[in-house]
């Protein structure tokens, strides 16, 4: 199989979240499983700059009125298109901001230039190469699907998945006619969406299969107080949306090999921690020490609950725990955790921005990691978390539900526990899971086995590799039944026989 995946960022060569880990990660998974991934990425800085040896495959004259170039490259076994762009892709700042945090005006049109040329590029504009599927990620790449349902190749089987349903690409009526699409996609059934275009919205009319990264959150979504207004759409289309749990790459991820941490161990080798919790807290600023450190890696943001964890910082230098923070995000947030830093001298150590290596540290360093999210479709932090023996302690909601073992007395006894939930996510009940780790913690053994189940928890890539390949063959299987069935109908018929045909992927 031939697939085409469509993304605004992909690890190595760009990151703002969790969807570059997927993005970055899919296409190697699938490759050893023999399925051909490639991926189309907007041309930003750092990817020209990762990516000299790239090759000019197809010229865009007018791409929205800007000259654009697809260059193919290989990156560290990732086939790629980069969509060379400079009028819309090289800026400084961030793939969707400028260095002050304010998010480009014209994002509408950034994003609709990448998906349009995806279609392009779906549709055969590459020679000797047409994908089976298209693969489109969060709103930023869901605009693909509405251009080939208009365009050329309006039977394409297409999947879209939501990392995020909270980002969904809305925008003002004004813009769709300067979209380059036909008058009939403005409609309910089309890219309207509460009298303006809904980039998001539009993807998940369009496809053929729609996906979220862990089954609780496919289910939380579908639930008015989740669904954020695309709740009764994805509940009509209840049939087609599937849960398919977010894998980590164990290779980048490995303890044993880790070259960021200060000592590699295993779960038979975990007393080697030690040495890396005491690299951590040197590099913190914490004091030196026995006592249990909590670590954050995360968004400083209201969806992931860090201003819940803010207003219990002095419990937990009350518990005696200490506390080491990385991230970035909200300016209030921000200044709170630096402010219970200054308060809290050697037991608060708080680092602004993001690092890829001290993150391998602080994981390696940490005895436990604080997730403690309103929401979280699915959330990566924890899964490197039990690869690590950093217990994650998470509130009970989407993939931090569908990956972590709530250590209660008989997932305890049964040697099942991997970490701690809690729900729901509010100031008193983190401050009862809180107390309720220090507890567990201060048994060493009880702890120690909460540690190892979650090292041995195999949560590759492969896995979830495995049930995507499930869904895009089930695609072109009802694609090709479709034809056959209807071989002479024009277009707008093969596309309404293929919404009705019942299909239900894996």
């Amino acid at each position: 199989m031939k697939i085409l995946s469509v993304t605004s960022e992909m690890y190595p060569l760009v990151k703002t979240g969790g969807l570059a880990d997927v993005a970055g990660a899919l296409p190697l998974a699938l490759n050893k499983l023999g399925v051909e991934m490639r991926t189309v990425l907007p041309g930003y800085d750092p990817v020209l700059q990762h990516v000299t040896d790239a090759q000019p495959v197809l010229t865009i004259p007018s791409l929205f009125g800007e000259e654009a170039t697809v260059l193919d490259a290989v990156v560290d076994g990732r086939r790629i298109y980069v969509v060379e762009c400079p009028g819309f892709f090289r800026r400084a700042g961030g793939p969707y901001a400028d260095i002050s945090g304010q998010e480009w005006p014209d994002n509408w049109l950034r994003f609709a230039a990448l998906s349009k040329a995806a279609a392009m590029i779906a549709e055969g504009a590459i020679k000797d190469w047409v994908p089976d599927v298209v693969h489109a990620h969060d709103w930023q790449a869901a605009m693909t699907l509405a251009y080939l349902r208009h365009g050329q190749s309006p039977t394409m089987p297409t999947v879209i998945t939501i990392h995020n349903l909270a980002f969904q690409g809305r925008f003002g009526f004004d813009i769709f006619d300067k979209l380059e699409l036909p008058p009939q996609a403005w409609n309910v059934d089309g890219v309207e969406y509460y009298g303006g275009v809904g980039y998001l919205k539009a993807g998940l009319v369009y496809a053929d299969a729609i996906t979220t990264v862990s089954p609780t959150y496919a289910d939380e979504i579908r639930e008015h107080h989740n669904g954020m207004g695309l709740d009764g759409l994805l509940n009509g289309r209840s049939e087609r949306l599937n849960g398919i749990l977010n894998g980590i790459d164990n290779d980048q991820w490995d303890p044993s090999t880790d070259p960021h941490i200060k000592k590699t161990y295993t779960h038979n080798s975990i007393g080697q921690k030690q040495t890396n919790k005491r690299d951590l807290a040197a590099r913190m600023g914490l004091d030196k020490d026995d006592s249990p450190i909590l670590v954050v890696i995360s968004r400083l943001t209201w969806q992931k609950g860090m201003d819940l964890l803010a207003e219990v910082v002095d419990d937990i230098v009350r518990s005696g725990m200490r506390l080491a923070v990385l991230g970035t995000g909200d300016r209030m947030l921000e200044g709170a955790f630096l402010y219970a830093s200054d308060r809290h001298r050697g037991r608060v150590g708080v680092r602004i921005g993001y690092d890829e290596a001290f993150a391998h540290a602080l994981l390696a360093g940490g005895d436990g990691i604080l997730i403690p999210s309103r929401f979280e479709p699915c959330g990566l932090t924890q899964l490197y978390g039990l690869r690590y023996g950093c217990v994650p302690v998470v509130s009970r909601v989407g993939g931090l539900a569908d990956t972590v073992v709530d250590a209660n007395e008989a997932a305890i006894a049964a040697g099942a526990a991997t970490g701690f939930q809690f729900s729901p996510p509010d100031t008193y009940h983190l401050r009862k899971v809180i107390d309720r780790f220090s507890k567990i913690y201060a048994k060493p053994p009880q702890f120690k086995a909460i540690q190892r189940a979650g090292m041995k928890t195999d949560n590759a890539w492969s896995n979830s590799a495995s049930r995507y390949i499930a869904l895009y063959e089930n695609l072109i299987e009802a694609q090709s039944q479709c034809s056959q069935t209807m071989p002479s109908a024009p277009a707008s018929k093969k596309v309404e026989s293929r919404s009705k045909s019942g299909l239900q992927p894996s």
